[in-house]
């Protein structure tokens, strides 16, 4: 389905004048895979909060892509010192436990679970699961289990688009090298902190230009206003000293998080200059006919060619250059604005919402509204009521599970 911000609506007057499509550069294969965290995370590792890469193996994508979610079992083996009884289930269909096929990854999983605290939240090479945190008992990104990643990662279109889907719309680097390249996929998980989401920003990079900055959570906070300026000035420094000149690509989309007392930033997340990345305050057209530096200099200078200021008493008039040229010395005096053009500091456009905004309080749909239904609830649907309600009974046996394993760890920890 294509996106409904890539068209244009034509004019009124002359429909043939107008865009169909919005004027983004072709977007490469190389570009995509720099924006994936396995490629960019270790040449900015002391800039981002901690987090593990696993190498994913090809059978743990073919249990990310299979239909149906079948989680490994948490059962410890029995011993001959246990009472079998305990683990008898006449009648019941076990499903074989699909860990078996990539064991290794599944220990290094808990272990990294473990040596990060206990708590992570996941993703793979460019998105996280953020739209099947309703599958989730917790309701959010939280991992205490390495089931929780996978109830997450199978039900995520986000994470299917990763593995189906991404170079969509994109084109070769060369001529010569038309294949598409093979993606190295890597499952990261990320040492869980509670960020507060009013202090996340998005910043769009044209041209190695920092062109503008909005927030990420679509709520109106009060004290974000007076920070405005300390905020700014704070990204884009970092941009200046630590993303303008190092990252492979000139134009790039990154995520930052500025934390109390605002002196330290984080860069959260790389994302690639196209579509598919939200401009989340911004519409893409109006980014993309934004002006930098660089452009304002060259309109500057075609007018130039045309047109100069002339001081006629106290009124200031546009007049053709050749008119310049044949007027009295006397009767006109140019105004030389190249100086204070060059001078003028650039400042990107940073973008609040404010208190009247009709965006100020999200009751607007639902972020992920769309992706809240993963393949297996349409697939079970279409099956028929059985369909469903099989579906529906491991559903709830999945979350009673992880219920229970959340209130027994509680009681461990008192």
């Amino acid at each position: 389905m294509p996106h409904s911000e890539t068209e244009v609506p034509p004019s009124a007057e002359s429909s043939a004048d107008q865009p169909q499509r919005l004027p983004f550069p072709p977007v490469t294969y190389s570009h995509i895979l720099h924006c994936s965290y396995h490629d960019w995370q270790p040449r900015y590792r002391s800039l981002t909060p901690k987090s593990r890469s696993i190498p994913l193996t090809a059978s743990f994508i073919s249990y990310l892509r299979a239909d149906g979610i079948v989680l490994p079992s948490d059962n410890p083996t029995p011993t001959d010192d246990d009472n079998l009884d305990t683990f008898s289930d006449d009648g019941a269909d076990e499903l074989p436990d699909p860990s078996t096929e990539w064991a290794e990854i599944h220990t290094q999983i808990q272990t990294t679970i473990s040596e990060l605290g206990g708590i992570v939240t996941p993703k793979l090479n460019w998105s996280a699961p953020k739209d099947a945190t309703w599958m989730a008992a917790t309701n959010d990104l939280q991992c205490r289990t390495p089931n929780d990643i996978y109830l997450l990662l199978k039900s995520s279109d986000f994470i299917s688009h990763d593995l189906e889907l991404p170079f969509d719309d994109c084109v070769p680097d060369t001529v010569e090298s038309t294949a598409m390249p093979n993606v190295p996929y890597h499952l990261v998980l990320r040492k869980y902190v509670n960020f507060n989401p009013s202090l996340e920003f998005r910043c769009f990079v044209r041209n190695r230009v920092l062109l503008c900055i909005c927030q990420r959570d679509q709520n109106h906070f009060d004290f974000l206003l007076p920070l405005r300026d300390t905020l700014g000035s704070r990204i884009q420094a970092f941009f200046d000293e630590k993303l303008k000149d190092t990252f492979p690509d000139p134009s790039f989309v990154f995520d930052v998080y500025i934390p109390p007392p605002h002196q330290r930033v984080w860069l959260i997340d790389i994302n690639p200059w196209a579509v598919r990345t939200d401009p989340l305050l911004f519409s893409w057209l109006e980014i993309l006919n934004m002006k930098d530096p660089i452009g304002i200099q060259e309109e500057d200078d075609a007018e130039e060619q045309f047109v100069r200021l002339s001081l006629n008493g106290n009124s200031i008039t546009g007049v053709q250059a050749e008119a310049v040229e044949d007027s009295a010395p006397s009767d006109t005096e140019d105004v030389d604005t190249e100086d204070a053009d060059e001078d003028a500091p650039f400042f990107p456009e940073f973008r609040l919402i404010k208190r009247d905004d009709p965006e100020a309080y999200a009751f607007t749909t639902p972020q992920y509204s769309a992706h809240k239904l993963p393949k297996e609830v349409v697939d079970a649907s279409i099956s028929g009521p059985g369909g469903m309600s099989e579906f529906l009974g491991k559903w709830q046996d999945i979350l009673a599970q992880q219920a229970q394993e959340s209130d027994t760890d509680s009681e461990g920890g008192q």
